[in-house]
């Protein structure tokens, strides 16, 4: 069951990641300019983040299984019509489509979990989640690069829609309906987003997770220029420093699951968001300094591994109250960190993509997350007895 969790997890965002490489020869093809080219991600994006919003409460009312078995259909179908777009606009249009139909995914797998689990094994659950969801940029842009390089973009669509038509199976036969017709919600969609955003507790974590993306998105948007133009490291090495960050945070999922049991996901999500901010302030000092690229990329990595044990605890933690409206709450947490990349990206490269840019908005994203916790989560935990 984690497993298939995990898989819908991941299936929208490597429609990103699978083709990444082959945005050259998709620009020359349908004679777009590098711009258009890369805006067919930033409209994916967009519609990962927004299609959550309209999934999640729907999931509510109406289920799990129909929501998500009509998201990855439609995911499949439009991945064909991206195959056979003939212009860049119509690509855009239906990279857009194909953003929210992938969206299903995201924030039912949160929401099914929280279906099947609560405290300390919703927490373990969603570690495994966040493994699944680790790995996949470290696979995606390789086989992307060896399908580019036999079957070209509209090929790689294609691969998409069987990846869609595969995960259509499963999903049907081997994930039921986990929201039982008595506990479905039957007021508005707004009404519940109200209820959601009006609990100071689940506010505060949904701020914590939105800057939390913030220096994710970050790091992404960063790290290319910084390790190969500010560095002058090859695109292989890159390559090797990049897969060696998300196995932290591999690592950092699993150390969690481990600890989770003993020590509880309120002290783990403590520990982890403030080691996450302590690794990235120690970054920052070693930029300032100029202390070379491996003081850069140790406390680089320590970061990824922290940020590895924080996501899972948060998220149980911000759903633990809200079991029957599990899809809404899961869509505001997802688009929260889905909408921040767009906005962070080019924000952080007016400063140029330096490694001090890079370093000092991951530090200061990370910085206020942490202040959010301890002054604004934390406490209401206590009072709750939670902590």
């Amino acid at each position: 069951m984690a497993i298939v969790l995990g898989l819908l997890e991941v299936f929208g965002p490597i429609s990103m990641d699978l083709y990444l490489p082959a945005l050259p020869r998709l620009a020359d093809d349908l004679r777009a300019g590098e711009s258009l080219a890369q805006a067919t991600m930033s409209v994916c994006m967009l519609g990962l983040a927004f299609g959550q919003l309209v999934v999640g409460p729907l999931s509510d009312r109406f289920g799990r299984r129909r929501p998500l078995l009509a998201g990855i259909g439609l995911f499949t179908v439009l991945s064909l019509v991206c195959a056979f777009a003939p212009s860049i606009e119509v690509l855009l249009a239906a990279r857009f489509l194909q953003g929210l139909c992938g969206s299903a995914g995201i924030v039912l797998s949160l929401a099914v979990a929280r279906d099947l689990a609560e405290g300390v094994e919703l927490v373990r659950l969603l570690a495994l989640l966040t493994t699944v969801g680790a790995l996949a940029p470290i696979v995606a842009p390789v086989v992307g690069g060896q399908l580019a390089a036999v079957v070209g973009w509209r090929g790689i669509f294609g691969v998409l829609a069987g990846i869609g038509a595969a995960l259509l199976i499963v999903a049907a036969t081997a994930l039921p309906e986990s929201l039982p017709r008595e506990a479905r919600r039957r007021r508005s969609d707004s009404g519940e987003f109200r209820v959601l955003l009006k609990d100071p507790l689940f506010v505060g974590f949904l701020l914590v997770s939105t800057c939390g993306g913030a220096a994710f998105f970050t790091y992404l948007a960063s790290i290319s220029f910084v390790l190969q133009d500010g560095f002058s490291l090859s695109p292989q090495l890159f390559s090797a420093c990049f897969a060696a960050n998300a196995v932290m945070s591999v690592l950092g999922a699993q150390a969690n699951r481990a600890a989770v049991r003993r020590a509880g996901p309120v002290r783990m999500y403590v520990l982890g968001t403030t080691f996450t901010t302590a690794a990235a302030v120690t970054m920052l000092g070693a930029v300032l300094f100029g202390a070379g690229l491996a003081a850069l990329l140790i406390p680089l990595a320590l970061v990824m591994f922290a940020g590895g044990t924080t996501q899972a605890n948060g998220n149980a933690l911000a759903v633990a109250d809200h079991g029957r409206r599990a899809g809404t709450a899961a869509a505001l947490l997802g688009t929260s960190s889905f909408a921040i990349g767009p906005i962070v990206a080019p924000l952080v490269s007016l400063g140029g993509t330096t490694p001090l840019s890079m370093s000092l908005t991951m530090t200061v994203a990370y910085g206020v997350a942490t202040v959010l916790l301890w002054l604004a989560v934390l406490p209401r935990l206590r009072r709750s007895g939670t902590a």
